[in-house]
């Protein structure tokens, strides 16, 4: 799941202040499950900011919206008829959804209401974490399913630094050494044997090192 984070809100009034009707667009998707851009976030930001435009003495007429997946140009067709009734967007999705939106409307300024910050899951109530880097070679099936290039501090492939502490990383205290969890999932599981592997320097060509990437599926195309 993509996680992001609100914007504030002077930021946000900020980028909107000069324009004289703005929708605020929701997402349904990932940023509704982590609470940063689904129907009720969409409805407090869109009173904020009109609470903003009366304080600063302007008349923005702040409209509201929320399709299912702003990254999906399915979806944002279901949002052209309030889109074109504006002339600026607020995006409350994901980097992704923000760009999709401008693409499909060259001529509407979008503006970005969230900062998007990792790929994760929910650890707990109100609690997300960081588990995937989206690098472009998975290497899961080695490691028990935990990904030693997101998880360990130093992105290590090979073992262990050998700076942890009591199963604590060197870098980071407050969060477990990720070797720490390796080893002891794949003994669990019975594949202690992985471990033992030697693994050539990594390939970030494939990340987002390399540039922008284009998946393409030949099957699917018309």
């Amino acid at each position: 799941m993509i996680v992001a984070k609100r914007k504030k809100i002077p930021e946000i009034f900020d980028a909107v202040k000069d324009h004289k009707n703005v929708l605020v667009l929701g997402c349904g998707t990932c940023v509704t499950v982590c609470l940063a851009g689904g129907e009720r976030e969409v409805s407090i930001i869109s009173s904020a900011l009109r609470i903003a435009s009366r304080k600063a003495g302007k008349k923005i007429k702040v409209n509201e919206f929320i399709i299912e997946r702003q990254c999906d140009n399915v979806f944002i067709e279901s949002a052209a008829e309030e889109i074109k009734k504006n002339d600026a967007v607020l995006s409350l999705g994901c980097g992704a959804g923000v760009q999709a939106i401008a693409e499909r409307y060259p001529n509407t300024p979008v503006y970005a209401g969230l900062d998007t910050s990792f790929l994760g899951i929910l650890e707990s109530r109100g609690v997300w974490t960081e588990k995937c880097m989206q690098c472009g070679t998975c290497v899961l099936s080695d490691f028990g399913g935990i990904c030693p290039i997101t998880r360990c501090a130093k992105h290590m492939l090979n073992g262990p630094c050998g700076g942890s502490r009591e199963d604590r990383c060197e870098i980071r205290a407050d969060q477990p050494c990720a070797w720490q969890l390796i080893y002891k999932r794949l003994k669990d599981i019975g594949q202690l044997d992985k471990i033992s592997k030697e693994y050539p320097a990594k390939n970030w060509s494939t990340s987002i090192n390399g540039g922008s990437r284009t998946i393409i599926r030949e099957d699917h195309r018309i």
